[in-house]
């Protein structure tokens, strides 16, 4: 159930959010923000784990990022489309319920076809959201003021900004363990999630990105559009 919040995390399946910005999350949870996550699907389409699994996994994952809530839109796992009006429709409902300040969402040039396709609904979506005479029983129109992009789990880019998350990291490191089924090599059958240099890398490209700001740990986002500084200010640590 999607609820309100102060900060909107997006990702098209339910570890996506953790391995890109969980840290981040956590970050703001701990400082007062109320964070929400929407997983656009269940990825009932991984190679590993079921729906109702990766579920619960997902809630363990939520409560180690401290976040406010957690909601699966359910979209088609492998099908997440920009141009499906239902899907567009789905997120607006999504934002004009939540009314988030700021969204962080995947980065467009992410590889995985859900993951740019994801990019692609969001910022339609948002764009649509501040539209009054668009879909107007989907609640009053509203849009986010800032809109930050993550990297996927295999994605490298030079980052607008670099958020310092060494303190909250332990945090996204309980989230990275609560999936089970995708992460520990004993759940199932080999994959390179479950690998363990899988996490490494994550880990290692947390240390790489903290290591551009001079701090152990940082998560790494790209401005989409213009941003303004009083919003970082805020989401950062600033006044609310």
């Amino acid at each position: 159930m999607v609820d309100r919040c102060d900060v909107l995390a997006v990702g098209a399946h339910p570890d996506d959010v953790d391995l890109g910005c969980g840290a981040t999350v956590a970050r703001l949870a701990n400082r007062g923000l109320r964070v929400g996550i929407l997983d656009l699907t269940a990825g009932e389409l991984g190679t590993r784990g079921d729906t109702a699994g990766r579920r619960r996994e997902a809630e363990s994952a939520r409560e180690a990022l401290q976040a406010a809530w957690r909601s699966c839109l359910g979209l088609p796992d492998g099908g997440v489309r920009p141009d499906a009006d239902d899907q567009v429709a789905a997120v607006v409902g999504a934002l004009r319920t939540g009314v988030p300040r700021a969204v962080l969402l995947p980065h467009s040039g992410d590889p995985h076809p859900d993951h740019g396709a994801a990019a692609a609904l969001l910022l339609r979506a948002v764009f649509l959201s501040g539209l009054a005479r668009w879909r107007s029983d989907l609640g009053p129109a509203s849009r986010p003021r800032l809109l930050l992009a993550y990297p996927g789990p295999r994605q490298l880019f030079e980052p607008t900004i670099v958020v310092d998350t060494t303190d909250a990291y332990e945090g996204k490191r309980a989230a990275l363990a609560a999936h089970v089924s995708q992460f520990v090599s004993a759940a199932g059958p080999p994959t390179h999630l479950a690998s363990g240099h899988f996490l490494a890398a994550i880990e290692g490209r947390d240390r790489a990105c903290g290591n551009l700001i001079g701090t152990e740990f940082g998560e790494g986002f790209a401005a989409v559009g213009p941003i303004s500084a009083d919003e970082v200010a805020w989401l950062l640590g600033g006044s609310r």
